[in-house]
């Protein structure tokens, strides 16, 4: 429905918001007051507690063993890769190479929802990702003004590229679970599984943070945001946004995290207005409207899933 997919832009307006603002907070905090390793684990930890208080609230939803492979699957790449690919490859490298690199996203995306999905790549589509990734690209070129400990890193930007795959995979994989399940549902059981497969290997590094022995207020305000907002609210807004928007069209929104970083720079006086920034602003927007104007598979969360043996979470009702 038209007014389904207008909540959807809307909840991924929000979702790119919190990322953006959450990618400085991030890098301001790592690694003087947290390990790369111990931001992860404080979010995966954060996430399981509240998605299962949460839970306590709403009516429980059955999910039968045969079906936790999906949700372990998507741990693996929404979570445990994502979150950790992403946060150690931004201590490494530049924010300005970061916010290049994750336009590769929708490409991603885009592959991955034509071969698991079935949905088309058409000419408009193709379009619509190169005119939202050039703009992004142009207005990053335009603020290049990294300072001197914000070097490059090929480590670091191949941890980076390596999250845009997995998150891009993990938009695709998880979509039908989506129909399916409540939000609620399907992050209390991929961050419990998060939980258990990264606390063994990042504990120490998380006792040993100084942001929860030595609190200061500023880094504790931008600890409670990335837990709250950027990891529990926003984990709980995208799967409301998968519902209601494709793949490909989600991860566009990838590309608004550096025109919203300008835009508050502009704000707090650390950054000038400019025509560039104009023009870069509406090549993003013709971008993702290129994409969600572009030719869709009808009943596109029926793709990945339905290629497993029979019981599993294809096969159930979508109304369920």
């Amino acid at each position: 429905m038209p007014g389904d997919r207008r909540a959807g832009h809307l909840i991924m307006f929000a979702v790119t918001l919190i990322f953006g603002i959450n990618i400085p907070l991030s890098k301001s905090l790592l690694p003087v007051w947290i390990s790369p390793e111990g931001l992860t684990l404080s979010r995966i930890l954060f996430g399981t507690m509240a998605f299962w208080v949460a839970s306590l609230f709403m009516t429980r939803e059955r999910v039968t063993w045969q079906e936790h492979r999906f949700f372990f699957v998507g741990a693996l790449c929404g979570v445990v890769f994502n979150q950790g690919l992403f946060i150690t490859g931004l201590s490494l490298t530049s924010p300005i190479d970061a916010s290049i690199i994750i336009t590769s996203g929708p490409l991603f995306a885009m592959i991955f929802a034509a071969i698991l999905l079935k949905e088309p790549i058409s000419a408009l589509k193709v379009t619509g990702v190169l005119v939202g990734a050039s703009g992004a690209i142009l207005l990053v070129f335009n603020g290049h003004q990294a300072s001197a400990n914000h070097t490059s890193n090929m480590t670091g930007n191949i941890m980076v590229l390596g999250s845009a795959f997995i998150y891009a995979f993990y938009l695709v994989f998880t979509k039908p679970l989506t129909i399916r399940y409540s939000p609620i549902t399907l992050m209390k059981w991929m961050f419990l599984y998060a939980s258990v497969l990264v606390t063994p290997f990042y504990y120490k590094q998380l006792m040993a943070a100084p942001v929860y022995h030595h609190p200061e207020i500023t880094p504790l305000f931008q600890m409670l945001y990335t837990l709250f907002i950027a990891t529990f609210l926003a984990y709980l807004l995208i799967p409301l946004a998968q519902q209601r928007i494709r793949p490909t069209t989600i991860s566009m929104y990838n590309n608004f995290q550096p025109l919203i970083a300008s835009l508050i720079a502009v704000a707090l006086g650390m950054d000038h207005f400019s025509l560039t920034k104009v023009f870069s602003a509406v090549l993003i927007f013709c971008g993702v409207y290129l994409v969600t104007r572009s030719k869709a598979r009808p009943e596109n969360e029926k793709g990945v899933l339905d290629t497993w043996e029979a019981g599993s979470p294809a096969e159930a009702d979508p109304g369920k």
